[in-house]
């Protein structure tokens, strides 16, 4: 899929910027394409306020038999301070287990990926541009959720899962605020992979206090350009770009403007639908969705990543 550059002009304070929705990238691997085919594609159903759609209120939840752990560990592009801060996310522990990667075929097929997250026995939380064309508006003909990829290897290759349904924010033909701040889907796979591998639950937390708890949050996403396996120490990833997420610990929210959110997690293509997480009580919980850049068109520098607000969760869910 291709994607533009939207909603410059909602941001007064980025006058030189210009945006670009997190592209999709990395090669599909054989691994990916060598999975049973659905039938059919997925249904699409454009969200209605006022509908209940998944379950929960938002709670995380680990499997009795599931270890947790603090550690996840066992390119310039999207990294505002120019230091790339992100390590690979090598564990199989909870909450790290939540996270996957979402593979796609578009109507042209053409394949992309893009990071998803469990939010439910069979629910994934991404991005509306990771499962429609933000520019030609067409639907994908396939979605995959491969939960917990490392080094290009899911701990079973039957939780592969197809995607079967999916309820989305946008369709990318409203006005480019709307567009951006309702850039989120989610999606019903064909199998509970929450109950092997939990889910995250979501805080729906005012800007204010996002914003006041700085370096407190931290980011996972199959980023397109992390690892590079001829980095040294990271030659043992051999199934390249794409195929291990990154993880960030430490970065922030550090604006709000016309319910959009800004952050300095590290991102790249392939990272968007990638979730903001806040520790809250001692329980991990999503508090934003990573989906998109601002970089200055002269110099192609990075100044600021975006996020779509989560408080969208809590409609969908009937709260």
């Amino acid at each position: 899929m291709s994607t533009k550059s939207i909603y410059k002009q909602s941001f007064a304070l980025f006058v030189t910027g210009v945006l670009s929705a997190i592209a999709f990238s990395g090669s599909v691997s054989v691994q990916a394409q060598t999975e049973s085919q659905p039938s059919s594609p997925p249904k699409f159903t454009k969200f209605q306020p006022g509908e209940s759609k998944i379950p929960g209120k938002g709670s995380p939840f680990k499997p009795s038999g599931l270890r947790q752990s603090e550690k996840p560990t066992g390119g310039r592009r999207g990294i505002p301070d120019g230091i790339d801060d992100r390590v690979p996310m090598l564990s199989h522990d909870y909450p790290w287990s939540t996270i996957g990667r979402v593979q796609g075929t578009t109507t042209d097929a053409q394949s992309y990926h893009c990071t998803g997250t469990l939010i439910a026995d069979d629910i994934v939380l991404t991005n509306a541009h990771c499962v429609i064309d933000p520019e030609t508006h067409q639907l994908s003909q396939k979605i995959q959720f491969l939960p917990n990829v490392i080094n290009g290897a899911v701990s079973n290759r039957r939780d592969i899962a197809t995607v079967e349904q999916v309820i989305y924010g946008t369709n990318f033909t409203g006005d480019n605020l709307s567009n951006q701040t309702n850039d989120w889907a989610i999606m019903k796979i064909d199998k509970p992979l929450g109950r092997k591998y939990g889910y995250l639950g979501w805080k729906s937390i005012p800007p204010a206090a996002l914003i006041n708890n700085k370096k407190q949050y931290f980011f996972v996403g199959y980023s397109g350009d992390f690892p590079n396996p001829n980095k040294k120490g990271y030659e043992y990833l051999s199934a390249g770009p794409g195929w291990t997420a990154g993880f960030q610990a430490g970065c922030s929210i550090v604006k709000e403007e016309e319910g959009i959110l800004l952050h300095d997690c590290d991102t790249a293509g392939g990272s968007s639908g990638g979730p903001l997480i806040g520790v809250i009580d001692g329980q991990p919980y999503i508090v934003a969705l990573n989906n998109a850049e601002i970089k200055n068109r002269r110099t192609n520098q990075d100044i600021i990543n975006l996020a779509v607000n989560i408080s969208f969760l809590d409609k969908l869910a009937g709260n």
